[in-house]
């Protein structure tokens, strides 16, 4: 029965896996490093300089969406004006955008301008539900 099944003999010459071997693993790690690991470092770098520049009278967007006026600004936490007498403590790294000057009052006239109001709630509809 052996001409049905080769014999298994060892391989002779010597091993190429050496260097070539570490080129896929080393280039793998230079790929990631720039699409990820590096983009990732510069924005928060950016996002650092942006919350340690932050200063009272700031317009800001936090990354919740609110939109508002920085009255107060302390080490780790500054505190944000909505509207006249609405102020909201936040921390500062919350913040996500500094804004224009001008856009908070800029978005305020162009609601006013073009007629809306904020939605009412009747007492019909209420007890309806």
């Amino acid at each position: 029965m052996d001409f049905l099944i080769s014999d298994a003999f060892a391989q002779s010459g010597e091993p190429t896996a050496g260097l070539t071997g570490l080129i896929f693993p080393i280039a793998l790690i230079v790929i990631f490093y720039f699409l990820l690991i590096r983009p990732q470092q510069k924005r928060a770098k950016e996002h650092k300089k942006l919350v340690q520049n932050l200063g009272k009278g700031d317009e800001v967007l936090t990354t919740g969406g609110i939109v508002g006026r920085i009255t107060d600004v302390g080490d780790t936490f500054s505190t944000l004006e909505l509207a006249d007498g609405v102020e909201v403590r936040l921390q500062k790294s919350a913040v996500a955008q500094v804004l224009p000057k001008g856009s908070l009052k800029g978005g305020l006239d162009k609601a006013d301008a073009a007629g809306e109001e904020p939605a009412k709630i009747s007492k019909d509809s209420k007890k309806s539900k």
